[in-house]
């Protein structure tokens, strides 16, 4: 069996990483309304790094009805297979120029798009996709992964309880301004825990309408940057650096999840093996619990 270990050892092994190789600088061409493709949290990652553009974001299932009102795209795929060569492949016939984000320096995708930026990565279990997609982001934000490291290290991890076995189900309240995080993090609340532990995710704001009409005494309220005085009744505050940006609350937000992974039984580690193998008939190639 392979080794599979925490969320949050992943994402300090992810941060040193970027600190040890740096991230390449992104060049995202001056396309007026870009095409923005990417499955799952590639898709989430296409929204934070066009963030504040006129850019279409969709997936594979929805980039062709978009195809006639771009002027270019954007594909992310952390490893240039699976659906980028179809959709590369696509774009170019229509003659839409193509810049590729990856992780794979030899993805059958590269050779059929105009520019390909490689980001770092490290070999980490299937669906974790924390240095990938970090790494991205980071080549957005450019915050400095070391900065990020320290302040987990020192600020974070003394905050960390010991009780979070005792919960069944969590309440993460991001800042509005992160608004395009939510979805990263809740997909980790799904591939982690499937349906063994609840995990919900909004802003203050959101938080306000009538998420809260139920109240469960096993579920803990965690609010990242902003102090909750107003939700649940059982509260966590983790503050975020001052000048935190996406990767940061990344991150912090990651580093927590696997907290909670690594205080509940082992759901994850103990179904992924099966796991990849139905998905490798699937997807039909071979998919493996640790990607390299």
């Amino acid at each position: 069996m392979v080794e599979i270990i925490g969320l949050d050892e992943c994402v300090l092994s992810a941060l040193k990483l970027f600190i040890d190789v740096g991230i390449p600088e992104l060049h995202l061409g001056d396309y007026k309304r870009p095409l923005v493709v990417g499955s799952g949290n590639a898709a989430a990652t296409g929204k934070i790094i066009l963030e504040g553009s006129d850019a279409v974001f969709a997936d594979e299932g929805t980039y062709l009805s978009h195809l006639g009102v771009v002027d270019g795209a954007i594909l992310i795929s952390a490893s240039g297979g699976k659906h980028a060569p179809i959709i590369a492949t696509e774009l170019k016939k229509r003659e839409i120029e193509t810049r590729l984000l990856t992780c794979n320096k030899n993805a059958e995708a590269k050779t059929l798009v105009k520019e390909t930026f490689v980001f770092p990565k490290q070999a980490e279990p299937y669906t974790y996709n924390t240095s990938t997609y970090m790494s991205m982001i980071l080549g957005k934000t450019k915050e400095d992964p070391k900065k990020i490291l320290d302040y987990i290290t020192t600020t974070i991890v003394p905050l960390i309880p010991t009780d979070f076995k005792n919960y069944t189900a969590f309440y993460l309240i991001v800042p509005a301004r992160f608004d395009s995080m939510r979805e990263m993090l809740l997909t980790k609340f799904d591939e982690l825990f499937g349906s063994m532990v609840n995990g919900r995710v909004f802003t203050v704001g959101q938080t306000k309408h009538a998420k809260t009409v139920i109240a469960n005494s096993k579920e803990l309220f965690i609010s990242f940057g902003e102090k909750n005085t107003l939700f649940g009744e059982h509260r966590l505050d983790i503050p975020l650096p001052a000048d935190a940006d996406y990767a940061a609350l990344m991150a912090i937000g990651y580093f927590v999840i696997g907290n909670i992974q690594k205080q509940h039984p082992a759901y994850f580690k103990d179904n992924i093996e099966e796991y990849v193998k139905n998905a490798s008939n699937l997807f039909g190639s071979e998919i493996k619990a640790l990607v390299e």
